[in-house]
Order: C-alpha cells, then sequence, then structure tokens
C-alpha cells in the first residue's frame, strides 16, 4: 500500500506541471494588456498575444486551420487599418504641401504686381513733375509775353530815297525792301512801320509823302505777301524830324521813306511753345 502511494505522489507532480505552466502564462497574458498603453496609429488597444491552449500551448503541431485563421484574423486587420491610415495621411500631407505652394505663389504674385504699381506710381508721378515744370515755364513765357506785347522793339530800320516829284521805286530801294522782308518771312509778333516824307509845304507835302510810302507798302503786299494789317503807313509831309534830344529838328529836302520793322515777344513764345508740343 505505502508502495503505490509513493509512486503515485511523483506521478501526479508530473503530470500538474503542464496544468501549472498553463496556467501562470494565461495569467500574466492577461495582466499584460491592461498595463499596455491605447496610444496607436489606429486608436485601438495593442493585440493580445494568444493563449496557449492545451499540453502543446502555442506550438501545438495539431492545430487545425481554423484556429490559425482566427489567431491571424486581428494581425491582417490591423495591418490593413495601417495601410489606409499611411495612404491618409500621404495625401493629407501632399494637400498641405500644395496648399501652401499656392499661397507662396499668391504671395509671391500679390508682392510682384505691388511692385510694378509702385513702379508705375513712381514713373506717374515723375511725369507729372515733369508736366507740371513744363507747364509753370510756359505761364512763366506767357506773363512775360502778356506784359510786353505791346512793347515793339525796333530790330531793322531802311531808308528809301525819291528824286524831287517821283514815286517810282528805284533798283537800290527794291533791293533793300527785298532784304527787309526776307528777314520776316514766316515770322510773327511784328509789324512794318511806313513814313514818308517830301519837301514842299502844306497838304501837298504830306499827298507827295503819302504817295511815296504807298509805293513801299504795296511792293511789299504783291512781291513778297506780306499781311496788311502788319503794315503801318502814314504820310508826314514836310514834318521836322530831330535826329537828338540836343539837335535842332530840320526838315526834309527832296522825298524819302523811313521803313521800321518792329518785334515783341510774341516770336519768343512761339519758338518756346513749340519744343514743349512735340
Amino acid at each position: 500500500m505505502n508502495t503505490r502511494i509513493l509512486i503515485a505522489l511523483p506521478l501526479a507532480a508530473v503530470l500538474s506541471l503542464p496544468a501549472l505552466a498553463q496556467t501562470t502564462s494565461s495569467t500574466s497574458t492577461q495582466a499584460a494588456p491592461a498595463a499596455a498603453s491605447t496610444d496607436t496609429a489606429t486608436g485601438k488597444a495593442p493585440l493580445a498575444p494568444p493563449t496557449r491552449e492545451g499540453f502543446w500551448g502555442h506550438l501545438n503541431p495539431f492545430a487545425r486551420k481554423n484556429y490559425v485563421k482566427r489567431q491571424t484574423e486581428p494581425i491582417r486587420d490591423r495591418v490593413n487599418e495601417l495601410d489606409d491610415l499611411t495612404a491618409a495621411n500621404s495625401k493629407n500631407i501632399k494637400d498641405t504641401d500644395s496648399r501652401a505652394q499656392a499661397g507662396i505663389k499668391l504671395a509671391s504674385d500679390k508682392a510682384d504686381m505691388a511692385d510694378q504699381h509702385a513702379v508705375d506710381a513712381a514713373n506717374k508721378a515723375t511725369a507729372a513733375q515733369q508736366t507740371a515744370q513744363q507747364a509753370t515755364t510756359r505761364i512763366q513765357t506767357v506773363e512775360t509775353v502778356v506784359n510786353n506785347i505791346d512793347q515793339y522793339k525796333a530790330s531793322n530800320q531802311t531808308e528809301i530815297l525819291f528824286r524831287s516829284g517821283q514815286t517810282m521805286l528805284s533798283k537800290p530801294a527794291k533791293d533793300a525792301l527785298d532784304e527787309m522782308a526776307t528777314a520776316v518771312k514766316g515770322q510773327r509778333g511784328y509789324i512794318i512801320e511806313v513814313q514818308g516824307f517830301a519837301s514842299g509845304k502844306g497838304q501837298i507835302a504830306i499827298e507827295n509823302s503819302q504817295k511815296m510810302a504807298e509805293s513801299v507798302v504795296r511792293y511789299l503786299v504783291l512781291n513778297h505777301e506780306i499781311p496788311v494789317y502788319r503794315i503801318y503807313l502814314v504820310g508826314m509831309g514836310n514834318a521836322p524830324v530831330g535826329t537828338d534830344e540836343t539837335a535842332k529838328p530840320k526838315h526834309t529836302s527832296g522825298g524819302r521813306v523811313e521803313i521800321s520793322l518792329l518785334k515783341n515777344d510774341l516770336e519768343q513764345l512761339s519758338s518756346n511753345s513749340a519744343p514743349a508740343m512735340k
């Protein structure tokens, strides 16, 4: 009897070792997930290691296909979820990069446009300043001309001599008139003053001086197309002519016509305004 008990006790101990190992493994396995963190990419708790089954545990060589499928399905699902998360993250990164690049390009375009507007504004300001300066210059010139518009200054004077009793122009007289008329061709702001003087007395002298002056005016109008409104004619007769303030006035002996070319500042205004209009 004692012999049987001695044999049964070691056999029971041997048979209880696998059960004790399986219980310890199961207890440690169940405690591990409880301590694991749930801060994962999928937001789910980590997969728990499979529990041991039977005497062979995880290395059971007789495990069936369904058992293997049950063990691998959670892993496959987690792998698929991770692939989906990776693809979504990649797409979000590309979208963010595209929006960032678009924002940078838009900001750069607006900066270039602002620079161009600034350059255009500076150019317009410079052009406006130049225009204002030109206008100021022209206004000053016009004011000067208006102030002096009635102040004609003698620029040329010619004297034509006539024989007593004659009113026809001689060849030297025509040459002198041609020279004066050529100098005023195409100009503005001038007048021609023609004064006739004749010897004699009273109305006869005035008429003779008027006729000599008219022959000069007729030649200038017909041969040089000088407008009549620019010519002022007067017959002075035998009026005394003073050479200076101290000399005694002298009466004319014979016939003569004095032609004076008078100019004001209108020609200056024309020459200054022509370049500004180009």
